[in-house]
Protein backbone atom coordinates (compact mmCIF):
# COMPACT_ATOMS: atom_id res chain seq x y z
CA UNK A 1 0.00 0.00 0.00
CA UNK A 2 1.38 3.27 -1.02
CA UNK A 3 1.64 6.60 1.55
CA UNK A 4 -1.03 9.05 0.79
CA UNK A 5 -0.49 10.83 -2.39
CA UNK A 6 -0.04 14.30 -2.90
CA UNK A 7 -0.80 16.30 -5.63
CA UNK A 8 2.90 16.68 -6.30
CA UNK A 9 3.55 12.35 -6.54
CA UNK A 10 0.16 12.28 -8.85
CA UNK A 11 2.04 14.65 -11.44
CA UNK A 12 5.03 13.16 -11.02
CA UNK A 13 3.63 9.92 -12.16
CA UNK A 14 2.21 10.60 -14.58
CA UNK A 15 4.62 12.67 -16.33
CA UNK A 16 2.87 16.38 -15.94
CA UNK A 17 3.94 19.97 -14.66
CA UNK A 18 1.94 20.77 -11.47
CA UNK A 19 -0.90 22.60 -13.59
CA UNK A 20 -1.16 26.40 -13.95
CA UNK A 21 0.98 28.36 -11.67
CA UNK A 22 -1.55 31.12 -10.69
CA UNK A 23 -3.28 28.01 -8.97
CA UNK A 24 -0.94 27.73 -5.87
CA UNK A 25 -2.16 25.46 -3.31
CA UNK A 26 -1.49 28.22 -0.74
CA UNK A 27 -3.72 30.46 -1.86
CA UNK A 28 -6.42 29.61 -4.38
CA UNK A 29 -6.05 25.73 -4.36
CA UNK A 30 -5.51 23.58 -7.23
CA UNK A 31 -7.81 22.48 -10.04
CA UNK A 32 -7.09 20.45 -13.23
CA UNK A 33 -8.93 18.41 -15.89
CA UNK A 34 -7.51 15.28 -17.94
CA UNK A 35 -8.85 12.87 -20.53
CA UNK A 36 -8.65 9.33 -19.04
CA UNK A 37 -7.32 7.71 -21.95
CA UNK A 38 -3.85 8.53 -21.14
CA UNK A 39 -3.85 7.20 -17.67
CA UNK A 40 -2.27 3.98 -15.90
CA UNK A 41 -4.56 1.22 -15.93
CA UNK A 42 -3.78 0.20 -12.35
CA UNK A 43 -3.74 3.15 -9.68
CA UNK A 44 -2.34 2.23 -6.64
CA UNK A 45 -4.34 2.37 -3.32
CA UNK A 46 -3.69 4.49 -1.12
CA UNK A 47 -5.45 8.18 0.29
CA UNK A 48 -4.62 10.88 -2.06
CA UNK A 49 -4.67 14.23 -0.39
CA UNK A 50 -7.36 15.72 -3.06
CA UNK A 51 -10.68 15.47 -4.78
CA UNK A 52 -11.67 13.70 -7.84
CA UNK A 53 -14.52 13.05 -10.08
CA UNK A 54 -13.97 11.11 -12.87
CA UNK A 55 -16.64 10.13 -15.60
CA UNK A 56 -15.85 6.26 -16.28
CA UNK A 57 -16.17 4.88 -19.83
CA UNK A 58 -14.83 1.75 -19.75
CA UNK A 59 -14.74 -1.53 -17.54
CA UNK A 60 -12.73 -2.12 -14.36
CA UNK A 61 -12.93 -3.04 -10.52
CA UNK A 62 -13.34 0.54 -7.95
CA UNK A 63 -11.60 -1.38 -4.64
CA UNK A 64 -11.91 0.66 -1.44
CA UNK A 65 -11.91 -0.42 1.58
CA UNK A 66 -12.83 -4.52 2.19
CA UNK A 67 -15.16 -4.10 -0.71
CA UNK A 68 -14.84 -3.50 -4.66
CA UNK A 69 -17.48 -2.38 -7.51
CA UNK A 70 -17.79 -3.98 -10.38
CA UNK A 71 -18.04 -0.96 -13.25
CA UNK A 72 -19.65 -2.12 -16.30
CA UNK A 73 -20.95 0.77 -17.82
CA UNK A 74 -20.62 4.54 -17.87
CA UNK A 75 -20.16 5.96 -14.14
CA UNK A 76 -19.17 8.38 -11.70
CA UNK A 77 -16.34 8.26 -9.41
CA UNK A 78 -16.48 10.66 -6.62
CA UNK A 79 -12.56 10.35 -4.35
CA UNK A 80 -11.90 12.25 -1.38
CA UNK A 81 -8.69 12.80 0.84
CA UNK A 82 -9.87 10.46 4.01
CA UNK A 83 -11.34 7.44 1.58
CA UNK A 84 -8.28 5.39 -0.01
CA UNK A 85 -9.38 3.63 -3.22
CA UNK A 86 -7.62 1.70 -6.32
CA UNK A 87 -8.73 0.96 -9.67
CA UNK A 88 -8.33 -1.90 -11.82
CA UNK A 89 -9.10 -1.32 -15.82
CA UNK A 90 -10.20 -4.47 -17.09
CA UNK A 91 -9.22 -3.69 -20.83
CA UNK A 92 -7.70 -1.13 -22.69
CA UNK A 93 -10.37 1.23 -23.94
CA UNK A 94 -10.62 3.43 -21.11
CA UNK A 95 -12.10 6.98 -22.15
CA UNK A 96 -13.67 9.44 -20.33
CA UNK A 97 -12.43 12.51 -18.04
CA UNK A 98 -11.12 13.11 -14.82
CA UNK A 99 -10.92 16.56 -12.69
CA UNK A 100 -8.91 16.46 -9.45
CA UNK A 101 -9.10 19.58 -7.18
CA UNK A 102 -8.45 20.72 -3.28
CA UNK A 103 -11.29 21.95 -0.99
CA UNK A 104 -9.64 25.14 -0.78
CA UNK A 105 -10.42 26.21 -5.01
CA UNK A 106 -13.97 24.64 -4.27
CA UNK A 107 -14.66 27.07 -1.40
CA UNK A 108 -13.38 30.23 -2.61
CA UNK A 109 -16.20 31.98 -2.73
CA UNK A 110 -18.70 29.08 -2.10
CA UNK A 111 -21.08 28.66 0.77
CA UNK A 112 -21.51 25.29 0.12
CA UNK A 113 -19.27 23.95 3.56
CA UNK A 114 -17.37 21.31 4.37
CA UNK A 115 -17.09 18.77 0.99
CA UNK A 116 -16.72 15.48 3.46
CA UNK A 117 -20.21 16.97 4.57
CA UNK A 118 -21.50 16.83 1.24
CA UNK A 119 -24.20 14.40 0.09
CA UNK A 120 -21.25 13.16 -2.66
CA UNK A 121 -17.91 12.77 -0.43
CA UNK A 122 -19.29 12.49 2.72
CA UNK A 123 -17.95 9.13 4.52
CA UNK A 124 -20.44 6.10 4.30
CA UNK A 125 -21.92 7.76 0.76
CA UNK A 126 -21.78 6.01 -2.14
CA UNK A 127 -18.43 6.19 -4.27
CA UNK A 128 -19.66 5.31 -7.28
CA UNK A 129 -22.97 6.47 -9.73
CA UNK A 130 -23.85 4.50 -12.77
CA UNK A 131 -25.57 7.07 -15.44
CA UNK A 132 -27.79 7.08 -18.62
CA UNK A 133 -27.29 8.13 -21.88
CA UNK A 134 -28.29 10.92 -21.50
CA UNK A 135 -26.93 11.60 -18.33
CA UNK A 136 -23.75 10.93 -20.06
CA UNK A 137 -24.30 13.36 -22.82
CA UNK A 138 -24.57 16.29 -19.98
CA UNK A 139 -21.65 15.43 -17.87
CA UNK A 140 -19.11 14.90 -21.08
CA UNK A 141 -20.47 17.91 -22.17
CA UNK A 142 -18.99 19.60 -18.87
CA UNK A 143 -15.66 18.44 -18.68
CA UNK A 144 -15.27 19.30 -22.17
CA UNK A 145 -16.28 22.87 -21.52
CA UNK A 146 -13.95 22.37 -18.47
CA UNK A 147 -11.36 21.07 -21.07
CA UNK A 148 -11.47 24.35 -23.50
CA UNK A 149 -11.89 27.14 -20.07
CA UNK A 150 -8.53 25.63 -18.39
CA UNK A 151 -6.53 26.20 -21.45
CA UNK A 152 -7.96 30.18 -22.30
CA UNK A 153 -6.48 32.89 -21.33
CA UNK A 154 -10.22 34.12 -20.29
CA UNK A 155 -9.29 36.62 -17.06
CA UNK A 156 -11.90 34.78 -14.97
CA UNK A 157 -11.51 31.33 -16.27
CA UNK A 158 -10.82 29.96 -12.83
CA UNK A 159 -14.81 31.62 -12.03
CA UNK A 160 -16.11 29.30 -14.70
CA UNK A 161 -14.17 26.01 -14.06
CA UNK A 162 -15.71 26.33 -10.27
CA UNK A 163 -19.07 27.20 -11.97
CA UNK A 164 -18.86 24.13 -14.21
CA UNK A 165 -17.68 22.09 -10.69
CA UNK A 166 -20.95 23.01 -9.02
CA UNK A 167 -22.75 22.37 -11.97
CA UNK A 168 -21.46 18.58 -12.06
CA UNK A 169 -22.29 18.45 -8.59
CA UNK A 170 -25.61 19.42 -8.46
CA UNK A 171 -26.09 17.56 -11.78
CA UNK A 172 -25.45 14.02 -10.40
CA UNK A 173 -27.62 15.04 -7.45
CA UNK A 174 -30.53 15.77 -9.13
CA UNK A 175 -29.70 12.44 -11.10
CA UNK A 176 -29.94 9.99 -8.04
CA UNK A 177 -32.33 11.75 -5.95
CA UNK A 178 -33.54 8.11 -4.52
CA UNK A 179 -30.07 8.89 -2.60
CA UNK A 180 -31.60 10.77 -0.32
CA UNK A 181 -28.74 13.05 0.15
CA UNK A 182 -29.80 14.69 3.82
CA UNK A 183 -28.13 17.16 5.70
CA UNK A 184 -27.65 16.05 9.61
CA UNK A 185 -30.31 17.45 11.50
CA UNK A 186 -29.83 17.01 14.97
CA UNK A 187 -26.71 16.82 17.76
CA UNK A 188 -26.72 12.85 17.87
CA UNK A 189 -26.59 13.11 14.31
CA UNK A 190 -23.73 15.73 14.07
CA UNK A 191 -21.27 13.83 17.10
CA UNK A 192 -21.89 10.34 15.31
CA UNK A 193 -20.69 12.16 11.96
CA UNK A 194 -18.03 13.65 13.54
CA UNK A 195 -16.98 10.11 15.29
CA UNK A 196 -17.12 8.10 11.29
CA UNK A 197 -14.66 11.17 10.05
CA UNK A 198 -11.84 10.71 13.00
CA UNK A 199 -12.31 7.17 12.56
CA UNK A 200 -12.12 7.14 8.74
CA UNK A 201 -8.67 9.46 9.25
CA UNK A 202 -7.00 7.32 11.14
CA UNK A 203 -6.55 4.86 8.15
CA UNK A 204 -5.18 3.59 5.64
CA UNK A 205 -1.97 2.04 7.78
CA UNK A 206 1.05 3.33 5.78
CA UNK A 207 2.98 1.18 7.51
CA UNK A 208 3.93 -1.15 10.57
CA UNK A 209 5.62 1.97 12.24
CA UNK A 210 2.90 3.98 11.65
CA UNK A 211 0.40 2.51 13.78
CA UNK A 212 -3.54 2.89 14.68
CA UNK A 213 -3.07 5.45 17.34
CA UNK A 214 -6.78 5.29 18.23
CA UNK A 215 -8.26 2.28 19.59
CA UNK A 216 -11.09 2.21 22.34
CA UNK A 217 -14.40 4.63 23.08
CA UNK A 218 -12.25 6.67 25.15
CA UNK A 219 -9.51 7.38 22.96
CA UNK A 220 -12.24 8.74 20.67
CA UNK A 221 -14.11 10.56 23.13
CA UNK A 222 -10.78 12.47 24.42
CA UNK A 223 -10.22 13.31 20.92
CA UNK A 224 -13.74 15.08 20.44
CA UNK A 225 -13.74 16.35 24.20
CA UNK A 226 -16.85 14.91 24.88
CA UNK A 227 -17.93 12.15 27.41
CA UNK A 228 -17.70 8.65 26.20
CA UNK A 229 -21.29 7.87 27.23
CA UNK A 230 -22.44 11.07 25.27
CA UNK A 231 -20.30 9.90 22.34
CA UNK A 232 -21.61 5.96 22.76
CA UNK A 233 -25.60 6.98 23.03
CA UNK A 234 -24.93 9.15 19.74
CA UNK A 235 -23.61 6.14 17.69
CA UNK A 236 -25.32 3.32 18.93
CA UNK A 237 -28.60 6.00 18.08
CA UNK A 238 -27.53 6.61 14.52
CA UNK A 239 -25.54 3.80 13.47
CA UNK A 240 -27.44 0.93 15.34
CA UNK A 241 -23.89 -0.22 16.65
CA UNK A 242 -21.88 0.85 19.62
CA UNK A 243 -19.06 2.78 19.22
CA UNK A 244 -17.04 -0.87 20.08
CA UNK A 245 -18.37 -2.54 17.04
CA UNK A 246 -17.70 0.59 15.23
CA UNK A 247 -13.91 0.63 15.90
CA UNK A 248 -13.54 -3.19 15.53
CA UNK A 249 -15.49 -3.15 11.64
CA UNK A 250 -13.31 -0.58 10.78
CA UNK A 251 -10.11 -2.17 12.15
CA UNK A 252 -11.22 -5.95 10.63
CA UNK A 253 -11.93 -3.78 7.40
CA UNK A 254 -8.33 -2.15 7.35
CA UNK A 255 -7.06 -5.77 8.00
CA UNK A 256 -8.82 -7.11 5.30
CA UNK A 257 -7.16 -4.11 2.47
CA UNK A 258 -3.49 -4.80 4.20
CA UNK A 259 -4.34 -8.73 3.65
CA UNK A 260 -5.09 -7.98 0.06
CA UNK A 261 -3.53 -5.28 -0.79
CA UNK A 262 0.16 -5.18 0.33
CA UNK A 263 2.71 -8.09 1.05
CA UNK A 264 3.03 -7.38 4.46
CA UNK A 265 3.85 -10.65 6.94
CA UNK A 266 0.86 -10.84 9.65
CA UNK A 267 2.99 -9.56 12.31
CA UNK A 268 3.72 -6.27 10.66
CA UNK A 269 0.06 -5.93 10.20
CA UNK A 270 -1.16 -7.29 13.87
CA UNK A 271 1.59 -4.01 15.28
CA UNK A 272 0.60 -1.82 12.55
CA UNK A 273 -3.21 -1.49 13.35
CA UNK A 274 -1.74 -1.78 17.20
CA UNK A 275 -1.91 -5.01 18.74
CA UNK A 276 1.08 -6.13 20.71
CA UNK A 277 1.39 -9.50 19.61
CA UNK A 278 0.35 -11.40 15.88
CA UNK A 279 -1.29 -14.45 17.74
CA UNK A 280 -3.74 -11.39 19.80
CA UNK A 281 -4.57 -10.03 15.73
CA UNK A 282 -5.28 -13.81 14.40
CA UNK A 283 -7.18 -14.32 17.52
CA UNK A 284 -8.94 -10.88 17.01
CA UNK A 285 -9.53 -11.72 12.97
CA UNK A 286 -10.56 -15.27 13.42
CA UNK A 287 -13.16 -14.02 16.15
CA UNK A 288 -14.44 -11.64 14.26
CA UNK A 289 -14.49 -12.97 10.60
CA UNK A 290 -14.77 -16.53 11.38
CA UNK A 291 -11.17 -17.23 9.38
CA UNK A 292 -8.04 -16.62 9.63
CA UNK A 293 -6.34 -14.01 8.46
CA UNK A 294 -3.57 -16.37 6.46
CA UNK A 295 -6.93 -18.07 4.98
CA UNK A 296 -7.93 -14.41 3.64
CA UNK A 297 -4.56 -13.68 2.04
CA UNK A 298 -4.55 -17.24 0.19
CA UNK A 299 -7.97 -17.05 -0.92
CA UNK A 300 -9.31 -13.69 -1.06
CA UNK A 301 -13.18 -12.72 -1.75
Amino acid sequence: MESNQSLQSFYDRNGSSLGPPCLDPGKMGHFNVFSREYCSPLTPYSRRDYYKISLIIGKGKLHYADKWIYVDRPALLFSNPIIPYSWEAEDDDQKGWFCLFTEQFLQNGSRLGNLQDSPLFKIGGTPVFFVEEEQQRILADIYNKMMLEIESDYVHKYDMLRAYLYLMIHETIKMHPAESFEPYQNASQRVASLFMELLERQFPIDSPEAFLKLKTPNDYARNLSIHVNSLNRSVKEITGKTTSQQITARIIQEAGALLKHTDWNIAEIAYGLGFEEPAYFTNYFKKQTGIAPNTLRTNPV
